[in-house]
């Protein structure tokens, strides 16, 4: 196998299954797709130069034809595609979160303990590929905040508009039985919680469907996370939320950083008015999408290891946990530090 040319087997021909083949396809891969949907398949051929397609994997007769699999499946299938894959000898990468629930995620994780030798994993939290966002985590660990005492994240979008081309009731994001929903698919904003500062102390959560959406998934999620040495962390999740909004807002005793989407830029400012120093960036949202296809391509190819890992998607998922059981109980939840 050459840098160039490694063939992929893309599990679930959706919308990110789609981008993951064709970013795999213009690096220079070969993909092939697994979807139930002949509609899926029939397009991953046409806009994806699939070489190969099933209906299931059962249909898959030689994996040695594939260097890697990509799962892109919804949440309920993730754990159990990944051991299917990894039992086949195969690198992973693997869409966020690791799974619906917590138990479900350890059964990943207790099969890789199991199995040492198994192929690597990689978890697609793909903010973490973000230049903006790399930028803002290094910023914050300078200290030239001074000592940072909130931080502040927000995801607001619509989710009718998520996928025009679909009935939004029909997206896996509207079903909980598939882990759709705010809490599980917007769990970015937690993964970056848990890069920027690490496990917090204790969790307040409300996670709830407060619209008049018709799904059966959560669409609007807010967290209190405490840190040691006085930082405070709140997170808003919602899907119903128009205009769509996506920023992060850091405040220390000297400074204040934020970041935002769209437009997509850092801000800097120690001024006591409206007044900021910004940062402006030319990227694109697939271009993290990219970014991580490079990063699993040198995976596979034994050049680096996974920088987001199983274990980072672990205790995510127990920050996931904490807000639900904080949610259902109606109390602050202390978590176990790893």
């Amino acid at each position: 196998m050459t840098d160039t040319d490694p063939h992929f087997l893309v599990l679930g021909a959706g919308s990110v299954g789609k981008r993951h083949m064709q970013n795999l396809g213009a690096l220079g891969c070969q993909v092939s797709a697994m979807d139930p949907r002949a509609d899926r398949l029939a397009e991953a051929r046409d806009s994806a130069g699939a070489v190969e397609c099933f209906q299931d994997l059962d249909a898959v007769d030689d994996w040695s034809r594939f260097d890697g699999v990509v799962i892109g499946s919804p949440p309920s299938f993730h754990v159990d595609q990944a051991i299917a894959a990894l039992e086949q000898g195969k690198p992973v990468l693997m869409e966020k979160p690791l799974a619906p629930t917590l138990v479900d995620s350890k059964r990943l994780a207790d099969y890789l303990a199991a199995n040492p030798s198994a192929p690597p994993v990689l978890l697609g939290y793909t903010y973490r590929w973000w230049p903006p966002l790399v930028d803002f985590r290094e910023r914050l660990a300078t200290g030239d905040l001074g000592a940072v005492r909130h931080v502040k994240f927000v995801m607001s979008a619509q989710l009718a508009d998520w996928h025009p081309w679909e009935r939004y009731q029909d997206f896996f994001m509207s079903s909980r039985e598939l882990g759709g929903g705010a809490l599980l698919d917007e769990s970015h904003f937690i993964d970056l919680m848990y890069w920027f500062f690490g496990m917090p102390e204790s969790i307040t959560a409300r996670v709830e469907k407060l619209s008049t959406l018709e799904i059966t998934s959560d669409d609007n999620v807010d967290i209190i996370a405490t840190y040691p040495d006085n930082l405070r962390v709140t997170i808003h999740l919602d899907l119903y939320g128009r205009p769509h909004e996506k920023y992060i807002r850091a405040s220390g005793e000297s400074r204040s950083l934020e970041w935002s989407f769209d437009p997509s830029r850092l801000r800097y400012s120690e001024a006591m008015g409206d007044e900021w120093e910004e940062t402006g960036y030319e990227f694109e949202r697939n271009d993290m999408f990219v970014a991580v296809a490079r990063e699993f391509i040198d995976v596979v190819n034994g050049k680096v290891v996974p920088g987001c890992t199983i274990t980072d998607g672990i205790n995510v998922m127990r920050i996931i946990e904490a807000c639900r059981q904080s949610s259902d109980q109606g109390k602050t939840i202390t978590m176990e530090q790893p």
